[in-house]
């Protein structure tokens, strides 16, 4: 009776352990289990794109450059000095304007103009905001500095024009202008245009050449001479 309950028990373990390797076998050829939903996420629908390459520029912004003024030079001051003498100051570049002032012998002015010839220059009247032209064509005219460094200045009118007539039978003389009137019987050479200032007439038909007039002569003046060194008086027909 032993005997047999030990064969079965052997059976018994032997039909335990087969089964238990079946069960391994079948779980090894079973295939994978599927992942549930919650085990799944989202897959994004969007589709990265890579960068391109693209030239790089580099710009270069300029920055304010702060200009700082440099002190400029004044011009040279340019004077004219009367020298040996007075010079006359008219109120435009040419002899046959009125004088308006003296610049005396030894006293000097600031030059601030001058014609396109220089031959005439525009000064300052010794204190004062006034000014004239002087001529430089004289030995009474002494310019310092450089007259290039002046501007130039056009006349904006033109002088009036001044005669004087000669009405008598002889031939007087103009000091200092230098010149002969000729007698009426010359006419119409027996009147002359002169610029404006001071005259003394002479004549010089008579000995000792006397002086018969002294005159002032300025723009626009028409002036007769009716005496003579005798003493006649004559008139202009």
């Amino acid at each position: 009776m032993i005997k047999p309950l030990k064969y079965r028990s052997v059976a018994v373990v032997l039909l335990f352990a087969m089964t238990i390797q079946a069960c391994a076998r079948v779980g090894l050829d079973m295939p994978p289990a599927l992942p549930t939903a919650q085990d799944i996420g989202p897959v994004s629908t969007e589709v990265r794109s890579e960068p391109s390459a693209t030239s790089t520029v580099k710009v270069e912004i300029p920055t304010a450059t702060k200009i700082v003024p440099t002190p400029t030079s004044s011009l040279p001051i340019v004077s004219i000095s009367a020298v040996k003498g007075n010079l006359f100051i008219r109120r435009g570049p040419d002899m046959g304007f009125n004088p308006v002032a003296v610049l005396y012998k030894d006293k000097s002015a600031e030059v601030i103009a001058r014609d396109v010839l220089s031959k005439w220059v525009k000064i300052k009247f010794p204190n004062s905001d006034k000014t004239g032209w002087v001529s430089i064509q004289t030995q009474y005219s002494l310019i310092e500095g450089d007259l290039k460094t002046v501007p130039e200045q056009m006349p904006t009118e033109w002088p009036v024009p001044a005669y004087v007539r000669n009405c008598t039978y002889h031939q007087l003389y103009v000091m200092p202008a230098e010149v002969v009137i000729p007698p009426i019987l010359y006419s119409p050479d027996n009147e002359i245009r002169v610029n404006p200032g001071s005259y003394t007439v002479y004549d010089i038909d008579v000995s000792g050449d006397p002086l018969v007039a002294e005159i002032e002569v300025k723009e626009g003046s028409n002036i007769d001479l009716v005496k003579d060194g005798s003493g006649d008086q004559h008139k202009c027909e």
